[in-house]
Parts: C-alpha cells; structure tokens; sequence
C-alpha cells in the first residue's frame, strides 16, 4: 500500500509506482491508466486555474460517477482548492444552501444529467451572485498547460473538503475534511477488505458522497481498479461487473438485493465468479441478508462499515473476522487512535454489552461543521463527537448498532430529515399536523412515510396532491415520502411531543 501526505502526492506516487496499470473502466469501455489519470488531472488543473481556481478557493461541483469526476477530484486536488462535492439529487433549494454557506466562487455541473437541466440552473444560480461563475462540464474538463501551474500545496490539515449530510436538521451540514483525515479512512477501508492490485471494485454509488473520495484515494493506494457505473441498472450493471470481474462489490442493502436477485434469476452458474465480497454501510444490514449473501454470492459474504459524513469508516469487519462477527457487528474500529465511547443518558461510560448513545474520537473525524454553531453541540466537555446512534462494543471490542436517536431516515444510503419534510408539508392548507417517520423497507433500507392529521376530516391531502406540493417546494424527489397516512389525533407523551415511536409501531407493516 502506498503512503503519502496529500491526495495529489498520492497521485503522484501512484504514478510513479504502477504508471500502465489501470485505475478505471466504465460501460462504453473507456479507461484511464494511474498515469493517465496524473496526466489528465494535471491538464485540468491548468485549465481551470486559468479560470482562477487555486490554494483555497472554494468550489462546489456536480458531477455523474463518470471517469470525469474522479479527474477532477485530483484536479482540485492538485490546485489545493476546497471542495465541496455536490449529490445529483440535490436541486435548487440544496445547490443554493451550499453555495451560499461555503461561499462558493465556482460551480461545476454537467449541463443535463438524468432529464435534469442543471445546465440552466447553474447559470441562473451564477447570475443571482456576481461572485460565482457557472463552469458546464461536458465531453471533457478544462484543459491547459501544465507548465503554468503553481507548486502544488502540501498542507495536509488544511480544509480540503466540504461534504454536506442532511443530518437531522432541515439544513444539510457541511462537515469540513482534510486530506489527512480522508486518506486515513480510505486506508482502513484498504486494509479491511485486503485490497491489492489484483482487485477490482464497483463504483456504483454517486462519487460526490465521501464514499466516493474513499473509492479514489483507496484505489491509489492499493492500486487496484475501479468498474464505473453512472447509474445503476441490474440489467445493465450486472453484466458490466461480470464482465470485468468485479472481486468487491457494493455498497448497501439495496445493492445486496439486487445482485441477490440477479443471482437466483441466474440459476446456479454465478455471475461474479470471481467476487470476494459485498461491502459498504449507509443502512443497518439485517443478519439474514449477510446469510444469504454468504451462501449464495461470495464466502465472506458483506463486509459492514460503521461511519458517517462527519467521520467515515469508523470501524468495519475485516476478511479475516469470524464469521460470527461479520454477520452481527459493524467489526472493530480501523484506526488505533480511534476511540469509540458508548454512555447513558447522562453521559456515563458504560461497559460492554451494555447499550447507549455511541460517541467518538478519531483521527478522521471532522473539523468542525460549516456553520460553527453546530459544533458546540455537535461535541461533548471531552470533545467526543456526539453521533446520536444507539449501539455498544461487545466483550471483543466490535460496535454493534441497535438504532439511532436522530430523527433520520437513511433511504437507499442517503438522509432524509424528518424536520425538513415536516416543515414543508406543514404548509399545505389541508395539513393540521404532520410527522413524517421511518418505515423498514426491504429494497431501500427505510421509506418515508408521512402521517397527517387533516384540517378537514372529510377533505384530506392525497398522496398525488402531497407530491405535487413537496415538488412545487423544490424538495428533491428521493425526499419525498413513499406512504401518506391519514390520523384522527398524534399520539403524544406528557410534554406534549409527538410520540413517533406509537407511529412506527401502528404503521409498520
């Protein structure tokens, strides 16, 4: 595995090392070499310092998980720019939020992606702030002349990154990262899944997630290979792993079911021959499907990863973990500095076996949010990062989680805020009272369900109705909720609060 203190040395060094070696492919066979990549992000780096991005200019960008994008990644990289990657399902109302509160100069965004025109969004964004200049990513990035670039910056504990998660605010969070704290997460993921050059990982996820920084950084260090998806497809994206011989594949529930699927329709010949093993987090993995996984993909069946926005790949199960743990734990933390604390209610440390609110303290957690605010409460008197998930360490030191007290709902990997869609929802003329909760979903982990109690009885929101309201509101479509439910009266608790726990218990199933 190869070391090195920032993203771009790592590029370098990668490149040096195994130059022909190939980083990536994706669907129309289009590949890039690790000097291929160097040579290409060097290009695009001149070219947009020529537009006048350099050391911490701020730049938020939009890209598909297209070869592109990770050229990019090392592009900003090499200029030592901050950048904030933005989800493809984010739109007016979240693109704006994140422009505004990072201060934003640039905006990189494909001019259509997916029947969305965010071509025109981006210029119409760019006009509103003379400060910001919208930049289409086409064919191709900027190009330019690599001998005109400065000397690239070294500070590896200089911001970096912005990556926004929704948490359990209406607003998304920008948590702020280092280049040190993500190579050092990608280097647990390296050493969890044993990964070398031989191996080849499918990239089926948006690249804008942190995950997508990992998938870059632990392919330069372990010089393996990436198989691009730009939207996952089981018709399409199936054959396309086979093909390649994807060894390691991912990177949630819904991805676990669909290659499931796609294996029982197969019959008994297996369509990754030579798959190692699924891995990745985003949703709580039920033992049984880790089973199923084992039996019918690939012996080791799914590697889970405990981690978050704020602090990536906390702990996972590694190759050379006991069955039983891979099955029932989120494995043991990745670095030996990291420290995972689970307290009572009153912030007491509590023994193993005994469950709590899981808290953290690690090289890779983040520095502080965007907006300041955030962090007094985001950090215990100790500075243990408060991650608001319920959970305990058994006798052997694995995190094994059991819910979460943020009011979140992690559908297919992304956060959805409760509050936010509360919020808007309360809006509607037809709306008394709303609480929208999480329900299990055996493809997405969980889907939004809204429960209204109606202005008028005999006039109540109907389901169309909400999500042509929700849509007119600029809420993106993967927010709004699956299920609409109509109540005569909330369940409530002494206080006077919601009770959503009465909720999840009525409407589950």
């Amino acid at each position: 595995m190869i070391e090195a203190p920032t993203l771009w040395r790592l590029v370098e060094a990668r490149a040096q090392a195994t130059p022909d070696a190939r980083f990536a492919i994706d669907e129309q066979e289009r590949s890039l070499s690790f000097a291929e990549l160097h040579d290409e992000a060097l290009r695009a780096a001149a070219g947009l310092h020529t537009r006048g991005i350099g050391v911490d200019t701020p730049v938020s960008w939009l890209l598909p998980t297209r070869l592109s994008a990770f050229v990019l990644m090392a592009a900003l990289a090499r200029l030592g720019a901050v950048q904030n990657p933005l989800v493809p399902i984010y739109r007016e109302r979240e693109i704006r939020f994140c422009l505004e509160q990072t201060g934003a100069r640039f905006l990189l965004v494909p001019e259509t992606f997916r029947g969305f025109d965010f071509g025109p969004l981006a210029r119409t964004l760019a006009e509103e702030s003379e400060a910001l200049t919208a930049i289409e990513i086409g064919e191709g990035l900027p190009s330019g002349d690599p001998k005109a670039l400065p000397p690239p910056a070294e500070d590896d504990q200089a911001i970096r990154w912005v990556f926004y998660t929704s948490g359990t605010t209406s607003d998304p969070k920008g948590a702020r990262h280092t280049d040190a704290s993500v190579l050092l997460s990608s280097r647990g993921l390296v050493r969890a899944l044993d990964l070398g050059p031989k191996d080849r990982t499918g990239v089926v996820f948006p690249v804008t997630h942190l995950g997508g920084a990992n998938a870059l950084v632990s392919t330069l260090q372990a010089g393996s290979s990436q198989l691009v998806v730009e939207v996952f497809d089981p018709a399409t994206t199936v054959p396309f792993l086979a093909a390649h011989g994807v060894t390691h594949a991912g990177a949630g529930p819904v991805f676990y079911q669909a290659y499931l699927e796609a294996q029982r329709a197969a019959g008994p010949e297996p369509i990754f021959p030579e798959l190692v093993a699924l891995y990745g987090g985003g949703a709580p993995t039920p033992p049984s499907l880790h089973e199923a996984v084992r039996r019918e993909l690939c012996p080791l069946g799914i590697l889970s990863t405990y981690g978050m926005t704020e602090c990536p790949i906390i702990s996972m199960t590694r190759h050379d973990d006991p069955p039983g743990k891979r099955a029932t734990t989120e494995g043991r933390p990745t670095h030996p500095d990291t420290r995972v604390r689970i307290v009572d209610a009153d912030g007491r440390p509590l023994p193993a076996g005994q469950q709590g609110e899981i808290r953290l303290h690690a090289p890779q957690l983040l520095k502080g949010f965007v907006d300041r605010a955030l962090d007094a409460s985001a950090f215990d008197e100790q500075g243990f990062f408060r991650t608001g998930d319920i959970g305990c360490l058994d006798e052997d030191g694995y995190v094994v989680l059991t819910g979460r007290q943020k009011d979140v709902i992690i559908r297919k990997g992304e956060n959805i805020s409760a509050a936010e869609v509360e919020g808007l929802l309360a809006g509607h003329p037809a709306v008394a009272e709303v609480a929208v909760i999480g329900l299990p979903d055996p493809s997405s982990g969980e889907r939004a369900c809204a429960i209204v109690r109606p202005t008028d009885p005999s006039a109540p929101l109907g389901f169309d109705e909400m999500v042509a309201f929700l849509s007119d509101q600029g809420l993106m479509r993967q927010k709004i909720p699956e299920q609409l439910e109509q109540v005569d009266a909330m369940p409530r608790n002494p206080s006077g609060k919601i009770v959503k726990a009465a909720l999840k218990e009525r409407f589950d199933g």
